[in-house]
């Protein structure tokens, strides 16, 4: 024993012992707060509290939307939105795994539009509005692959965006 030890037994005190933690075993960062709701069972004395049963969220029924298509040189976006703009399904080329130049393809367009019907079908969506943006080659393949999805398509809509003679041209080249 050491010298320490040897004194604290003579003063009639036990030594003290150091615990060593396990490895595995840290301190929590964020201790659970004391509200009753402790994982160990119920606290004696106060009311038990049953537990709510977990239900499946339920999809809204969102007959007519909105698809936005965004296609330009280098990818081809779409976007499934309600009539009141809140976004219910998205895709682009990138996110199917094309990479490089074969993003901007029309079978790129047309994988991500069929991508993006099949994540809007839990909302039974019947009725689409389309607009369509950019000069892309996905502007087509892609309406054609919500028509074939089975999509009843109302309105196609170009949205792309045109200057009235906005911003000031670049100075001739002189040559």
């Amino acid at each position: 024993m050491t010298d320490k030890n040897n004194k604290a037994e003579a003063d009639g005190k036990p030594a003290k012992e150091k615990q060593v933690k396990p490895e595995g075993e840290k301190k929590a960062k964020h201790p659970q707060p004391p509200d009753g709701a402790n994982k160990a069972g119920p606290v004696p004395g106060e009311p038990a509290v049953a537990a709510k049963p977990v239900k499946a969220k339920a999809l809204r029924n969102v007959p007519a939307g909105i698809v936005h298509i965004n296609a330009t040189f280098n990818n081809t976006q779409v976007t499934i939105t309600d009539p009141k703009g809140g976004v219910l399904a998205w895709s682009s080329a990138g996110r199917m795994g094309f990479k490089g130049t074969r993003k901007s393809t029309a079978y790129a367009a047309t994988v991500v539009a069929q991508e993006t019907a099949r994540l809007v079908s839990p909302y039974r969506m019947q009725e689409i509005e389309i607009r369509v943006q950019g000069p892309g080659s996905g502007r087509e393949s892609a309406i054609r692959a919500f028509q074939a999805a089975g999509m009843i398509i109302t309105v196609i809509k170009d949205v792309t965006p045109m200057p009235h003679n906005g911003c000031r041209a670049r100075k001739r080249r002189r040559v």
